[in-house]
């Protein structure tokens, strides 16, 4: 088990270059919850994939074609996503922006690097 930190300051977190067009920045995590920010360039594509975690995802910025088990929709600023586990999901950005990830339990392959 990690130990429990409470505070993530901006400041120390690393942004990840994916590649592509997009960076993730893992913001905040124990072992049962992760907080992630994903940044987008438009164009960008998080290709359908599909893992064991439960996933909500909120759209700070931009807009987005997402595809949630080929159910595709338009998501702007403000809206909320929500994947099941192990439900193929994946987006392609249309205007630049951000994502908050969140899953449950944390992503061990996103800090175990």
């Amino acid at each position: 088990m990690a130990e429990t930190k409470n505070y993530f300051m901006n400041i120390d977190s690393r942004v990840e270059e994916l590649g592509e067009g997009i960076k993730r920045k893992v913001k905040a995590y124990s072992d049962g919850l992760m907080l992630v920010e994903v940044h987008f360039e438009t164009g960008a594509e998080g290709y359908v994939h599909e893992h064991f975690h439960e996933q909500c995802t909120y759209v700070q910025s931009g807009v987005f074609e997402f595809n949630i088990n080929g159910d595709k929709r338009v998501v702007k600023t403000g809206d909320t996503l929500y994947m099941e586990p192990n439900l193929p999901h994946g987006t392609i950005c249309i205007e630049a922006g951000i994502l908050l990830d969140v899953f449950t339990p944390a992503r061990q392959d996103f800090v175990n690097k």
